[in-house]
This record gives C-alpha cells, sequence and structure tokens, in this order.
C-alpha cells in the first residue's frame, strides 16, 4: 500500500487515530528504568508468572511495570513523588480481559432499556418512550430478556400492541438475535401470517398467527423501512466512554468489540483521544460491514494498532443463539423435537469469508454456538491451514458453546481459539432447561478445553451475558446459576484456572501474552485489586469480592 494510499484510508471515512502504528512493532515488552511513579505494598499479588506466581509488591513506571516481588524490592525505586498505595489485606490479580463483548450494542441513548422484572413495566416503559417519538418513527427497546419475567411468559406482539399501537416498535433481545415486533411493524414490512421464513431466519408463530418474536435474518427486513432513530458521533463517544468506564469497575482493563461498524469504530477513536477510554479495545469489524471493507480497501488488517486500539480478526455468524435458544445443533431442544435451531450461513458462505479474510491478511472468528455450525466453521479453517506454513494465526469460534470429543480433537488441531461465555451458567440458569442436563455437560466446557491443552479465552459477550470477572469465576467454579441449580458439574474449574482464563489467555486470544495478562516486569501495568483473595472465599461467594481498585497502564481507572 502507498503512503498516498495509507494517508487517504487515515484521514477518511474509517478515522483511525493519530499515531496509529503496526502493534507488531510498537507494543512489545520493554522494561522502564527510573524511579516509580506508583508501587503497591504489603499485598498479596497473583502474578500469573511461573517464575513467580505470588509476589507482595509491584512498582509502575509509566504504563510499565517496573518491577514486580518483595516490599523492599519495589520500594526501593520510590523517592518523594512516588504514589505508594497500602495493599495489606488486598490481592492483585492482572487486569481482567473480557475477549468477546459488545459494549456498544445497547445504543440505549436512542432507545429505552427494558431489561425489567415485568411486562407491565415493560409496556409503561415502551408507552413513554413512544410519546417522546415522532410519528413514523421506530420506537426501540433494548436489553430484553425472555426469561425473567414474574409472568413466567416471553413479551408477543399483542403486550406491545397494547402500550403502542400507532407506532413501529421493535424491542430487541439483550442477545441480539431474536426480537419482538408490534402489528404495526408488521404492516410496516409488509411480512404477513403467509410470509415465508427467510433463509436463516424464522418469524414465530402459533395457531397459523404472528406472535410477534423474530429470528436471525428474519429481523432484516424491519431494518430497511420507516424512520429510524440515530446517533451522533459525539453520543457515540460519551458511550463509549461510558461502557469503558463500567467495565474498568469491574476491574476490566481489555475488552474486543467483537462485531464493530464504522461508528462504534470511531467512538473508541473519540473517546480514546480525549483521554476517555478505560478499557483497552480490541476490534473486531463485522465482516458484512463497512468498515470491513474500508480496511481492506486500505490494506490494513489484524495486528494493526497500538496498545490502546487494535484491529482484531474479522467476525461473521454462522448460526444462532444459545440464550435465545435459536443455535444450530444435531440433535433438538429439549421438549421440541423439530427444533434444531438455525444457520445463518453456508458451508460456501463460511469458506468464501474465510477465504477472503485470510487473503487480506485478516485473522478470522466465527460466531458458531452449536454443534452443527462449529463443524462448518472447522471445515473452513482446517481448509485453509493445509496450505498455511507459518504461526498458528489463532482463528476463533466465537462461542463454541456444544462440543463433543471429536470437536474438541479437531480445535486443538487447528490451533484454534474457543470464546465460550463465562457468566451464562450463574445469570442464564433459567434458560438451560431447553437443553437439558446431558447437552449441559458438553456446553460452555470450560474443563474440557483446560484438559485437551486448548487456550479457551474469557467472554461475557455483553450484552447478551454480564461481564463482572467476579462473577465469571464464580458461574465457572461452581456451575451453579442464581437460584442454586447445577449444570454440568463436570465442567468445574479451579479458582486458578478460572483467574488464568480470565487474564493469561485472555492476552492470548488477541496475540499480546507478551504485553499483558500476567504481572511481570516490562509488560504493562494492568492490574485489579480486590477485597478478597478469591482462592480463600467460599466459591458461592465470590460474587461479592469487591473490585477496589482498577489500573491500566499506570492510571487508575477505577477507585472504590
Amino acid at each position: 500500500m502507498t503512503t498516498t494510499d495509507r494517508r487517504r484510508f487515515l484521514q477518511g471515512a474509517a478515522a483511525l487515530p493519530a499515531g496509529f502504528a503496526l502493534a507488531s512493532g510498537a507494543s512489545r515488552a520493554a522494561t522502564p528504568a527510573g524511579r516509580a511513579d506508583l508501587v503497591v505494598t504489603g499485598a498479596t499479588i497473583l502474578t500469573m508468572s511461573p517464575a513467580e506466581p505470588v509476589a507482595q509488591a509491584l512498582a509502575v513506571r509509566g504504563d510499565r511495570l517496573l518491577a514486580v516481588g518483595r516490599d523492599e524490592d519495589c520500594l526501593a525505586y520510590a523517592d518523594r513523588g512516588t504514589r505508594v498505595i497500602d495493599g495489606r489485606g488486598l490481592t492483585v490479580t492482572p487486569g481482567f480481559i473480557d475477549a468477546h463483548s459488545h459494549p456498544l450494542l445497547a445504543q440505549e441513548a436512542i432507545g429505552v432499556n427494558v431489561n425489567l422484572r415485568s411486562i407491565r413495566d415493560v409496556q409503561q416503559a415502551l408507552a413513554r418512550k413512544a410519546a417522546e417519538t415522532p410519528p413514523g418513527h421506530w420506537v426501540r427497546g433494548v436489553m430484553y430478556d425472555d426469561t425473567k419475567f414474574v409472568e413466567e411468559r416471553p413479551l408477543d406482539r399483542r403486550d406491545i400492541d397494547a402500550a403502542v399501537a400507532d407506532r413501529p416498535v421493535i424491542v430487541r433481545h439483550r442477545g441480539g438475535h431474536t426480537a419482538v415486533v408490534n402489528s404495526k411493524a408488521f404492516e410496516l414490512a409488509g411480512v404477513g401470517p403467509d410470509t415465508p421464513d427467510p433463509f436463516g431466519g424464522r418469524y414465530f408463530r402459533e395457531n397459523g398467527e404472528l406472535t410477534g418474536k423474530v429470528a436471525e435474518h428474519a429481523m432484516d427486513v424491519f431494518f430497511e423501512v420507516g424512520t429510524w432513530p440515530v446517533m451522533d458521533r459525539d453520543t457515540w463517544r460519551v458511550s463509549a466512554a461510558i461502557a469503558t468506564r463500567d467495565m474498568a469497575k469491574q476491574g476490566i482493563t481489555s475488552t474486543t468489540d467483537a462485531y464493530g461498524s464504522r461508528d462504534e469504530f470511531l467512538a473508541y477513536r473519540d473517546a480514546y483521544d480525549a483521554g476517555e477510554l478505560s478499557c483497552r479495545i480490541a476490534f473486531m469489524p463485522g465482516g458484512n460491514s463497512e468498515m470491513f471493507a474500508a480496511l481492506k480497501e486500505a490494506g490494513i488488517a489484524s495486528g494493526f494498532g497500538d496498545a490502546m486500539l487494535s484491529i482484531g480478526a474479522v467476525k461473521y455468524s454462522a448460526d444462532g443463539s444459545a440464550s435465545e435458544r435459536t443455535m444450530s445443533m444435531s440433535t433438538p431442544y429439549a421438549g421440541d423435537p423439530d427444533n434444531y435451531g438455525i444457520l445463518t450461513m453456508t458451508q460456501e458462505q463460511i469458506d468464501e469469508a474465510v477465504d477472503d479474510a485470510v487473503a487480506h491478511g485478516f485473522r478470522v472468528g466465527i460466531h458458531a454456538n452449536g454443534d452443527v455450525a462449529i463443524d462448518r466453521v472447522l471445515k473452513a479453517y482446517e481448509r485453509v491451514l493445509a496450505d498455511h506454513d507459518g504461526p498458528n494465526p489463532r482463528h476463533r469460534i466465537e462461542h463454541c458453546s456444544l462440543v463433543n470429543d471429536e470437536l474438541l480433537r479437531r480445535i486443538k488441531a487447528a490451533g484454534v481459539v474457543p470464546t465460550p461465555f463465562y457468566t451464562y451458567i450463574y445469570y442464564h440458569g433459567e434458560k438451560w432447561s431447553a437443553y437439558g442436563d446431558e447437552k449441559m455437560r458438553s456446553m460452555f466446557a470450560h474443563r474440557s478445553f483446560l484438559d485437551h491443552g486448548i487456550p479457551v479465552a474469557p467472554a461475557s459477550d455483553f450484552t447478551p451475558g454480564p461481564y463482572e470477572p467476579m462473577m465469571a469465576i464464580q458461574s465457572m467454579v461452581t456451575r451453579t446459576d442464581s437460584r442454586g441449580r447445577i449444570w454440568g458439574p463436570n465442567q468445574r474449574v479451579t479458582v486458578d484456572e478460572a483467574l488464568r482464563i480470565c487474564t493469561v489467555h485472555g492476552a492470548y486470544a488477541s496475540f499480546e501474552e507478551d504485553v499483558k495478562g500476567s504481572l511481570e516486569p516490562g509488560k504493562l501495568a494492568d492490574f485489579a485489586m480486590l477485597g478478597a483473595d478469591p482462592r480463600r472465599v467460599d466459591p458461592l461467594a465470590l460474587i461479592d469480592v469487591p473490585v477496589v481498585r482498577t489500573v491500566m497502564g499506570g492510571r487508575v481507572t477505577h477507585e472504590a
């Protein structure tokens, strides 16, 4: 790519940040020298480094760790200008990493949050939003969860019609793969009871009538009609600042936006430029997005960027959702013998997407929940890797929810990184009866991945799942949901293993294990300070361990 072409790209639609440099040269660990800006003493420091697993103190200069060891060793770098934090009674871990999230997905600035506990409350919220929405414009509900109402049933078309009948309404599930719309929306889109389901989508019906629930590609038609609310650039920036600040409150110092648009990238870039970005972002452009097309045209690929904002793998989606019960499986859902889920890409489409991404220098991350979709994605990876003679590109399977021994063998052989949900057992427990106890022994299979030597990555998939790392650790360790029911106890991991997943493995998933994921001199000064040692508390109380302080690159991003 010529200098002119690169400059045009940097100044054009994709608008990468000033100073954006190739991460391969900019992010390698380099031990700083001189006095420390910050020293933490007297703590229990779980370094995740095999050379010194537990330390007492650490020293920071700039954005890097200067020393990790005993109090006296680290205090030797302090002078009168050094901030010294007394860590007695606290436990320090590397900054938590969430390898798959969607921090800006909800777009609450232009919708109404319906993460409520009764249908009546949802109706009232939609009615209030409709009252401030111009006629003919869409009313958006966000963060809907179909299994958490006191009525013990999901929202339907008639519920929304009773609240808002004169404007089109769409209520998006927090999982992102389904929605509920009202009669006005169906009318506007020209969808009726006899409208055939599109490939990779479904209009749900009962007794021949549309229920209002739509899934996967069946949602597409609604986005093509009517007047949709839009967010301006400044609102996007503020959203990115708030989202990453909230993550920092939970000890998260890095996350991956796992399907980003141009607007979302600009939001992170603008927050970064303004000094408002509180988490490092690995940005996965959506495979069908304007952003991905612009990156390819400019010759920019995975790994481009710096330690704060970089380009990750390109993201595609091959099947449905675990939490919304649409993922594609070889056996049917419990109690629903004709339902095997939904595939959203054909094998040919998956193959073409992988070929195109690899040809343009991209790693690939494909959403595949069910065993059928995972098999298809692996076939594409195995085919393209057959002619690959360089380092492992670490292609990813996003979610990789339902596995078996053969799939595990192939994942290991291909060097693929799986990113199963880490808070789902705890938070979404009421959904797992749709799969049954036997399937749950092979879902979100952190134990099986570890036993096969696979560096399973930490993933919340927020907004579909919460991102709190302490909830995640409890979920993986106990396999117990919020109501006390146990799902797949054979997949339990230890606290130490869960901590390693949330740190070291998170760094590996984005090719950054040389600069973060463990606390070692020369690495980025990213760490969380906890109010208790996770190894010493009741596993069923891990969720209650407080995050006292979060530090990213030597900068305090959260202080309780």
